[in-house]
């Protein structure tokens, strides 16, 4: 259940701007993954808010407008298939995640972190495991996330018809990687993810 309970805490502590912060598309054979931090208005209610995934597209798109213009500040920020291939998606998505928090203005004092790795952050911050059903700031960050990955998806999915990237997403279904032995892998695709079609 979404509260303030996390922020309220941090806030009786001494901190004012707490942001949180998720990532989109970290499991997909494909495309960049996005990162996002908000901080929200201490409070805000926005009706339907919750985990990205547990809401329909046509809800996110909504909330993304609706949390884009209530926020003190958030950032979304793209971590490259260029670099996943050249370290691994876990860096790649922490990094991104770190630069999501540097672009916001004002600067944050305290981040709420979905999932259970803190690494390599250089402000205050938690881990929150399900963070995104737990805390409103990363429910917001998860749907800003969320959206601008799908709305990639279909750049890509326009560019590159052959592998219906607009239907899955990127993930590894079976028409996605019948597709991909059909017609090879393009420059798109993490060469870690795609090991399967070595065998």
């Amino acid at each position: 259940m979404l509260t303030y309970e996390l922020e309220e805490e941090l806030i009786r502590q001494g901190y004012s701007l707490i942001c949180g912060v998720d990532e989109a598309g970290r499991g997909p054979l494909c495309g960049p993954v996005a990162a996002a931090a908000c901080i929200l208005p201490t409070g805000l209610v926005l009706e339907g808010l919750n985990d990205s995934k547990k809401l329909s597209e046509k809800k996110r798109e909504i909330l993304y407008d609706q949390i884009c213009e209530n926020a003190v500040a958030y950032a979304i920020v793209l971590g490259s298939v260029e670099e996943i291939n050249e370290t691994d998606i876990l860096s790649t998505t922490l990094h991104a995640m770190r630069e999501a928090i540097d672009q916001l203005d004002p600067k944050p004092d305290f981040a709420l972190i979905d999932g259970n790795i803190t690494r390599d952050f250089t402000l205050p911050c938690r881990a929150v495991v399900h963070g995104d059903a737990t805390s409103p700031s990363i429910a917001a960050a998860s749907i800003l996330a969320k959206v601008t990955r799908d709305r990639l998806c279909a750049e890509l999915d326009a560019k590159y018809p052959q592998y219906g990237i607009a239907k899955h997403k990127g993930y590894g279904t079976k028409a996605h990687m019948d597709a991909l032995r059909q017609y090879g892998p393009c420059e798109i695709y993490r060469t870690k993810f795609i090991r399967f079609l070595d065998q």
